[in-house]
């Protein structure tokens, strides 16, 4: 009789597209438990621009790696690779079908594929960046990175000071693109992999970014931006919702200002998204309305072919 192979059901997508909701099902279906991968909710006081799951929601399925972290904390993908094994390991001795699901494509990739290589640069390259950004802005650099490594400049967050730096120093300091290190041979898992996507048409999927906002506004984001202010310069907090209304405290930004670049860059931020997840075509894409009983029977066909 054949046995079920250790099975990860990784759910990408935009966001705002309902990833969540539908990884709830698949647990509940699945008897599983879930990998959060989603690099903003791994941090407790970010809850609200983060769009943590609610109460309920958590309380529906058993969730990792939410909320698990301070911004106190350095913590990077390479770590959360580590951990998110680990516990995959444990999980699997429980139940051979897993669920992970987020938006950060580069955390999705680290599980699922491993981190690529990316060789030493010197640490002047950095200061000499460091110094351009604050003396001349971030667009000088995102104009270098578009002459540099056009590629990378289309996937990354263009508007995080910290990703842009990182792959402008690899061009640099190593002179090739950074684009160049990445797509090396994958790491061996000892799991399968099923990877299912979320999509809309852009007009949805921009509708429901900016009703999202709209409703993060409501639920009180200015004041939990307003509590996280005085840290505005920690990593974790160079994100989409909390710097532009770091800039309205700081009286570069009107309010109504800031909330629209909120649900600009958001919009931006969904459209790197689909074009990183866009890349994988063994990735089963389905409509965000498509039924969830459509999409547990086609992971279920999937799981059975898996079968050892």
């Amino acid at each position: 009789m054949s046995t079920i192979k250790n099975t990860l059901i990784t759910i990408v997508g935009p966001t705002a597209i309902g990833k969540t909701a539908l990884s709830i099902q698949l647990a509940n279906a699945f008897n599983a438990s879930i990998i959060s991968c989603d690099s903003r909710q791994f941090f407790k006081e970010m809850t609200i621009g983060t769009a943590v799951p609610e109460p309920e929601e958590l309380a529906a399925a058993k969730h990792y790696f939410i909320q698990n972290r301070s911004i106190f904390e350095a913590y990077n993908v390479g770590e959360f690779e580590r951990d998110s094994l680990e516990k995959l390991e444990e999980l699997f001795k429980e139940n051979p079908v897993q669920i992970m699901v987020g938006g950060s494509g580069l955390y999705v990739d680290a599980v699922l594929n491993g981190l690529d290589y990316f060789p030493e640069v010197a640490p002047e390259v950095r200061e000499a960046l460091t110094i351009k950004l604050e003396k001349e802005g971030i667009e000088v650099l995102q104009n270098q990175l578009k002459e540099l490594d056009i590629e990378t400049y289309h996937l990354i967050a263009l508007d995080n000071p910290h990703r842009l730096m990182r792959a402008l120093e690899v061009c640099i300091g190593a002179g090739i693109p950074y684009s160049t290190f990445k797509n090396k041979p994958k790491k061996l898992r000892n799991f399968q992999s099923i990877k299912i996507g979320l999509n809309a048409d852009r007009a949805i999927i921009y509708n429901r970014i900016n009703q999202r906002v709209d409703i993060m506004m409501d639920n009180g984001l200015l004041e939990e931006a307003k509590k996280l202010h005085p840290n505005k310069e920690l990593n974790a907090l160079q994100t989409v919702g909390y710097r532009e209304l770091f800039s309205f405290f700081d009286g570069n930004f009107t309010k109504e200002f800031a909330i629209s670049e909120i649900k600009k860059n958001t919009r931006r931020f969904a459209k790197r998204q689909l074009t990183w997840f866009k890349r994988d075509e063994n990735t089963l894409w389905f409509d965000y309305l498509t039924d969830k009983k459509t999409i547990i029977t086609r992971i279920s066909e999937k799981i059975n072919k898996l079968k050892a």
